[in-house]
């Protein structure tokens, strides 16, 4: 599970951020007052710690190496053996390993992560994935346990593979100098990962050289921001909403994506929970770059808007290239929230922590959005990110309310493609509970005329 620091390295700093910096005075200041708030400190993590499964022996991580587990067994259906072949680790951290394995019976590509079950930390991740069912969740397959010499017991989650993440696309992009395209950035943030090694296979550097070349050639750069942050939206709509629950740790490594129809899939539930008010939460949560203030403050009792303020730094990264808030510790992070957002309010801050409504914070003045990107964005990207970057969780939009946002208007184009020239993927094709309590107007919004019509026909002829 991912903790949060607060830390005192860097804090104060007026190095350069995005293009523009504070004031070196008025930022030292602040990062040196800040330091007298005691906020809690921990070391950072970037990973996540993460029926009755089958028990096997042997890790089962090591190439070439044969893992046989039963799958059924329940509700009527026959037992069945399945076995895997292990191929190659496509991502560590502390929570474990996930590695790319093969079903020698179906020869189906999956991932399997192995998670250690350590006694010390609660484990929910098995429990929320049997609960899921979404277009833009990676889906749980089946499970099992293993063990190995010294007895240590690992939950394995076998989970449909999806080969790219939105951090390795943002940065080739990157290295290659270019601006991700705005319909991606549209399309991914609506339908809301795991490290891998750095190796490219040739079948990517030829998708990405074929987007490059079109993005050059055809739109540029601002015609593809699109379509990225739908994704994230639509996902956090459906567990927010349908299943209660929060993720906290939104972040671009944890989003996966089919580089051929650019489908988002959101991943990792090993941090995630579902939140009950009135009940305290750890605050140590979350990728440093993408924690909410509120957490940084020591929060306990926080909402799932802790996801849209991560949504909005997922979204404010993919526009910009890099970061908007790259802090060096918990503390720091909190002054480069500042440096742009400018200083909260004494209400904003009792909405976040009322311990620290006292508390006198040296007076910075919020950095116009449009240095911040340095580039024309359309006016509703600018508002869409506002609504995501408040300091009061109350005053955020929801995910719900951020699908019906007119910058995903173009989504719901039925001429809009990707600029290769592909159809978009299936961004409309709700299921009842997602749609359930929504006022009719609302769905009006969500759902374009065209793609009710197709619903209306798929379900007659289903």
């Amino acid at each position: 599970m991912a903790s949060a620091s607060l830390g005192n390295g860097g804090v104060g700093s007026s190095r350069s951020v995005n293009g523009f910096k504070g004031s070196s005075s008025s930022v030292d200041w602040l990062g040196r007052e800040m330091l007298e708030m005691r906020l809690r400190d921990k070391v950072d993590h970037d990973e996540d710690r993460d029926s009755e499964p089958d028990v096997i022996d042997g890790v089962g991580a090591e190439t070439g190496h044969v893992i046989r587990t039963t799958v059924g067994g329940r509700n009527g259906q026959a037992k069945q053996t399945v076995s895997y072949i292990a191929e190659h680790v496509v991502g560590t951290g502390s929570f474990g390993v996930v590695y790319q394995a093969k079903c020698r019976e179906t020869g189906e590509i999956v991932a399997i992560k192995k998670v250690l079950q350590d006694k010390r930390y609660k484990n929910r991740e098995l429990q929320i994935m049997q609960m899921l069912d979404h277009p833009n969740i990676v889906a749980l397959k089946h499970c099992f346990f293993s063990t190995t010499d010294k007895e240590e017991l690992y939950l394995n989650l076998v989970l449909e593979f999806v080969p790219e993440t939105v951090n390795r696309i943002a940065r080739t992009y990157s290295r290659n100098n270019q601006r991700m395209p705005l319909i991606y950035v549209k399309l991914y943030t609506y339908q809301l990962g795991l490290k891998s090694n750095n190796s490219v296979s040739m079948e990517r550097k030829c998708w990405i050289e074929d987007e490059i070349w079109v993005l050059v050639a055809q739109v540029g750069w601002r015609m593809g921001l699109w379509v990225k942050t739908h994704h994230i939206c639509r996902a956090l709509a459906y567990i927010h909403n349908c299943i209660g629950i929060c993720h906290r740790d939104i972040k671009p490594q944890n989003l996966l994506v089919n580089p051929h129809t650019h489908q988002l899939k959101l991943c990792d539930f090993g941090s995630a929970k579902v939140l009950v008010k009135g009940e305290p939460n750890v605050s140590y949560i979350c990728s440093r770059y993408y924690r909410a203030p509120e957490l940084i403050f020591g929060a306990t009792e926080y909402t799932t808007a802790i996801d849209i303020w991560s949504t909005g730094c997922v979204m404010a990264e993919l526009l910009l290239g890099q970061p908007l808030f790259p802090g060096e510790s918990g503390v720091d992070q909190l002054v480069e929230i500042i440096k742009v957002l400018g200083t909260p309010t004494r209400e904003e801050i009792k909405c976040m922590n009322p311990n620290y409504t006292e508390f006198k914070f040296p007076q910075i003045k919020p950095h116009p959005w449009h240095k911040v990107f340095q580039k024309r964005l359309p006016p509703e990207a600018v508002d869409l990110v506002c609504r995501f970057f408040q300091y009061s969780p109350n005053l955020r939009c929801t995910a719900l309310e951020a699908c019906i946002h007119p910058f995903f208007d173009e989504l719901r184009d039925p001429n809009t493609r990707l600029p290769n020239g592909r159809p978009l993927p299936p961004l409309f094709n709700f299921k009842s509970p997602e749609l359930s309590g929504i006022p009719p107007d609302v769905i009006h919004k969500l759902i374009p005329e065209h793609a009710r019509k197709q619903n209306l026909f798929m379900a007659l002829h289903t």
